[in-house]
């Protein structure tokens, strides 16, 4: 009988016929816990001892092989002896949860509002209410401080709110406006940070027949915008204030009338009906939704994120390789930073596409292997992996040779990712920033068009020519006006907080500027961009400026080991700092290669670090002429040349 799981509130377990599996104590849970967070993939011992204590002791392996023990005991009573266990096995150098699909109530919430996004409204609506009923708590709750679980944790929540949006939004579909307005009220006010959210109320008040609550409502959430984070409401926002102010026809729509939604609704309706659920048409036609739904704002790019893997492991499962490469391939979301925001998943994606490549037959598409391999190489990207490089440039001539823009387009963003390989690179990407303006521009492809702005906007920054990035930036956010894209004004927001920067304003202004920018890109829907990038560029600025440099309980994200030795110094812990400059990785080879050598070189210069003083000249020569940093488009720690005549100052002095 099926043991069935659940994280979406405290970690439990129930039998084949409902009733609670006793899991024993807290670490049993964790164990059970981190296993299920790596969803079916084996997880070494090693990483269990790691993640289950800050300070393993020397017993903690043989802690683990019993708590293991234990809940096989647990989840397989029945087991005969010496009979090996069928859900928590034991595989390689570690542990893997064997469970199905539908056994953890996470992945059926997944699954439940993935299928929601295809349904027909009412249909989508019975799904998103079982889906959100599942929820006990917050997720993995009593692990709130785990490393291992903060990742998915925040994902699920994310997916909760989105649920609870869609959720509204399929109600105010099928004409129930009024039954929305509770809910999203306290939606609100718990999340009032979320634009959709205020939207969506706004428009069931409105065709509530309460149209002064709606504008009130929007000029409450404009307010709260600005005065709390210093950011004009988004275009749609200010849209839906327009519409209800003109009274227009488009957001007065209900069943039977007229409209975008109506001819939305008609569609997917006639599609439902003539498209057998579970075919292979409906799967393609996910992907495209996810697609489009990645530009459409945070909450949509979180969504078709989520929902992504989902899209591929179904694909995997119908057995056709062809379909299967086309799921994964069909899926050329232009990529602009280097860090992946969900580095797990991206790894998930990249060992799907090597999968579905092992398997094309001969004589496949030459374009559906092109986009896999272009997949690979943009999911690889801030990794060290050998193969991306690799199957960029091979995606790139297999495009070039077919003529195909829309491919050749994905392809250069996969060769853009791929040309972090060391510093001074500014150049060339700006040159493949230029390709893609030129080449979208002939062929109508928007998103790339606003890819290869936001390119070039970095490239120019890196080489310190900010009159040709404001025109990139300009041109950028036109575009993502018109075509409603509006993840594009965090970029363009960080670029203008970096040129103030770079530019000799005060420091104080540059701060200000830099505060905004972190302030809307919040709740971006873009946790690779997200986390420590405030802190790492308020302390490159200080650092650059050689102001005194603060430091207090900041959560320096995936920064921290270069920021460390740094750190240690401001609290006068030379030896400590040494110590930790020592073990310092080089940094991954991306947006922020020279960033994190320059601040490495730092702190060699002033622990008399010689060896690290001599790294770091090496590996920041080549981009003498650019401005550390700011190809990011986002921060600059000043001139790389600067750091260098620090750096053989330093050396001359010490030799």
């Amino acid at each position: 009988m099926q043991v069935r799981f659940g994280v979406l509130g405290p970690v439990v377990a129930w039998d084949g016929v409902g009733a609670p599996i006793d899991l024993k104590g807290p670490k049993h849970r964790a164990v059970l816990a981190r296993l299920i967070v790596a969803r079916g993939q084996v997880v070494p011992v090693s990483r269990l001892v790691d993640d289950l204590w800050q300070e393993p002791s020397p017993g903690a392996v043989s802690a683990v092989r019993t708590f293991v023990a234990a809940l096989r005991r647990a989840l397989e009573p029945q087991r005969p002896p010496r009979e090996p266990a069928r859900l928590l096995v034991t595989e390689g150098p570690g542990y893997a949860l064997r469970s199905a699909p539908d056994a953890v109530d996470a992945w059926r919430f997944e699954d439940g509002i993935a299928a929601a996004s295809t349904a027909p409204p009412h249909e989508a609506l019975d799904r998103l209410d079982r889906a959100l009923s599942w929820w006990r708590g917050p997720a993995f709750a009593g692990f709130d401080d785990e490393p291992w679980a903060r990742a998915e944790r925040s994902r699920l929540e994310q997916l909760r709110l989105n649920a609870i949006e869609q959720r509204a939004e399929v109600r105010l579909t099928v004409g129930r406006a009024a039954d929305v307005v509770p809910d999203l009220d306290a939606h609100v006010a718990e999340h009032p940070w979320r634009e959709e959210a205020w939207r969506l109320l706004a428009l069931a008040l409105y065709r509530a027949g309460r149209q002064g609550e709606a504008l009130a409502l929007l000029r409450r959430a404009r307010h709260l915008l600005l005065e709390q984070l210093g950011i004009d409401p988004s275009p749609r926002l200010r849209r839906l204030e327009t519409d209800i102010l003109r009274q227009a026809d488009r957001v007065s729509y209900g069943p039977g009338s007229s409209g975008p939604e109506r001819v939305w609704a008609q569609t997917t309706a006639a599609y439902d009906r003539t498209v057998a659920s579970g075919s292979a048409a409906r799967l393609e036609s996910t992907v495209g939704l996810l697609r489009s739904l990645a530009v459409t704002g945070a909450g949509g790019l979180e969504a078709a994120r989520g929902q992504r893997i989902a899209a591929i492991v179904a694909a995997e499962q119908l057995g056709d390789p062809e379909l299967t490469a086309r799921v994964i391939g069909g899926y050329d979301v232009p990529a602009i930073w280097t860090r992946s925001d969900d580095p797990a998943q991206a790894a998930q994606i990249v060992a799907a596409a090597e999968r579905a490549l092992a398997a094309l037959r001969p004589g496949s598409s030459e374009a559906t292997r092109a986009r896999l391999l272009a997949t690979i190489a943009v999911e690889s990207r801030g990794t060290r992996a050998a193969r991306g490089p690799e199957a960029a440039h091979e995606a790139e001539r297999i495009a070039r040779r077919l003529g195909d823009p829309t491919l050749l387009a994905f392809a250069l963003n996969s060769v853009f990712m791929q040309t972090f390989h060391r510093a001074g690179l500014a150049p060339e990407r700006d040159a493949i920033g230029a390709e893609l303006v030129a080449l979208s521009a002939r062929h109508g492809l928007v998103t790339f068009e606003i890819l290869g702005h936001l390119v070039r906007l970095q490239a120019r920054s890196a080489l310190a020519d900010f009159a040709t990035g404001d025109q990139h930036a300009a041109a950028a956010d036109r575009l993502a006006e018109r075509h409603d894209h509006p993840l594009v004004g965090v970029f363009t927001r960080w670029y203008r907080a970096l040129r103030l920067a770079a530019t000799w304003s005060s420091p104080q202004t540059a701060e200000a500027a830099y505060c905004d920018a972190a302030a809307q890109l919040a709740n971006a829907g873009m946790p690779g961009v997200e986390r420590g990038l405030l802190p790492l560029a308020l302390l490159c600025l200080r650092v650059w400026h050689g102001d005194p440099v603060r430091f207090d309980d900041t959560d320096w994200g995936p920064y921290t080991p270069w920021v460390r030795p740094l750190v240690l110094l401001a609290r006068d812990r030379p030896a400590d700092a040494a110590a930790a400059l020592r073990q310092t990785p080089d940094p991954p080879r991306d947006l922020l290669f020279e960033t994190l050598w320059c601040l490495t070189a730092q702190a060699a210069i002033a622990l008399n670090d010689r060896t690290a003083m001599k790294r770091a000249r090496t590996e920041l020569t080549p981009a003498a002429n650019e401005l550390a940093g700011a190809g990011s488009g986002m921060l600059t720690i000043g001139p790389v040349a600067h750091h260098l005549d620090q750096l053989v100052a330093a050396l001359s002095r010490t030799r």
